[in-house]
C-alpha cells in the first residue's frame, strides 16, 4: 500500500488471491477440531456500544496478555488461531470485533469480493476513533490477567501503532505491516513498540519504511524478504520463515515487557 493509496479505494489495492471462501455465521464456540481454544464474549465500550471479542485463555495461570487486532477481515478464523496461539504460549488473549461498529459479526476470507468489501468496512465506513475506543475496552477486559501487549496486522497493524500512541495501559507494542503508519509518524509512542514489513510489499514500499524509521528511531523496525501478510497462512502470501522469525521477535518482545 502505498501512501497515495490510503486504502481509500477498493480499486487502487492489489489483492493477493487465496482459495478460502468467506466465512459467516460462526457459532459462539467453534468445534474443537478446528484447533480453537477460546470463546466469543461480550463486552462494552465506554459509549455504552456492545461488542463481541474472542478470547482465548491458557490452562494455567496467565503470563501477561495479549490484544489482538484484526486485518481488514474481521476476527476470522485466522485470527482466532493467532488469538489462541497466545493462550497456547501462557498468555490471556483478546481480539476485538471492531468491525461490529459497522455489521456484526462480520467474517471474511481472501477473494476479491471479500478484500473490497474489508477495505470498505475498515477505510469507508468505520469511525478509526469509535475503533480505538473499542480496543481499549479490551485492553481493559484483558489486563485482569496482568500487563497488555498489543499485536495487529495490516490494518490492525496502523491500529496497533495508535494504541501505543493514544490508549491506556499498553505496555508494549508489536505491529506487522501497519499501511498508513507512515502517515502517523509525527505521534509518540507511551510505550516500546516493535514493526514488521516486508521487503516485497507493495502496498508499503521500502520507501515508507525508510520514511518510518527516520521519524521513529526509538522504534525497532524489522524487514523480512516477504510480502504483505506474510503472517497468515490462510493467504497466498504467506512465507513461513518471515512468519515464524517474526512471531519469535514478538513474543521474546512481550516476554521482556509483559511478564511479571
Amino acid at each position: 500500500m502505498t501512501a497515495a493509496l490510503q486504502w481509500q479505494a477498493p480499486e487502487g489495492f492489489s489483492i493477493l488471491k487465496a482459495s478460502h471462501a468467506s466465512l459467516h455465521n460462526i457459532n459462539n464456540r467453534l468445534e474443537s477440531a478446528e484447533g480453537n481454544m477460546g470463546q466469543r464474549i461480550e463486552l462494552t465500550a465506554d459509549d455504552g456500544f456492545s461488542f463481541a471479542a474472542w478470547q482465548s485463555l491458557p490452562a494455567g495461570k496467565p503470563k501477561g496478555a495479549v490484544v489482538v487486532i484484526q486485518e481488514i477481515f474481521g476476527v476470522n478464523a485466522h485470527i482466532r488461531e493467532v488469538t489462541d496461539g497466545y493462550a497456547a504460549g501462557g498468555y490471556a488473549a483478546i481480539a476485538p470485533q471492531i468491525f461490529d461498529r459497522v455489521s456484526r459479526d462480520k467474517e471474511l476470507g481472501y477473494t476479491q469480493e471479500d478484500m473490497e468489501a474489508g477495505i470498505r468496512i475498515a477505510f469507508q465506513q468505520l469511525n478509526r476513533d469509535r475503533a480505538l475506543g473499542d480496543v481499549q475496552a479490551a485492553i481493559n477486559h484483558i489486563s485482569a490477567h496482568g500487563k497488555v501487549g498489543v499485536v495487529g496486522y495490516c490494518f490492525g497493524g496502523l491500529l496497533t501503532w495508535l494504541s501505543a500512541c493514544t490508549l491506556k495501559g499498553v505496555a508494549a507494542a508489536s505491529s506487522y505491516y501497519g499501511g498508513g503508519v507512515v502517515n502517523e509518524v509525527n505521534r509518540k509512542a507511551n510505550c516500546p513498540v516493535i514493526m514488521h514489513f516486508g521487503e516485497k510489499d507493495a502496498h508499503i514500499p521500502m520507501t515508507d519504511v525508510d520514511k518510518i524509521q527516520a521519524a521513529l528511531p526509538g522504534v525497532t523496525v524489522y524487514v523480512y524478504p516477504a510480502d504483505h501478510g506474510f503472517n497468515c497462512d490462510h493467504r497466498a502470501s504467506h512465507d513461513a520463515a518471515a512468519a515464524a522469525t517474526a512471531l519469535d521477535r514478538t513474543t521474546t518482545f512481550f516476554s521482556g515487557h509483559l511478564l511479571q
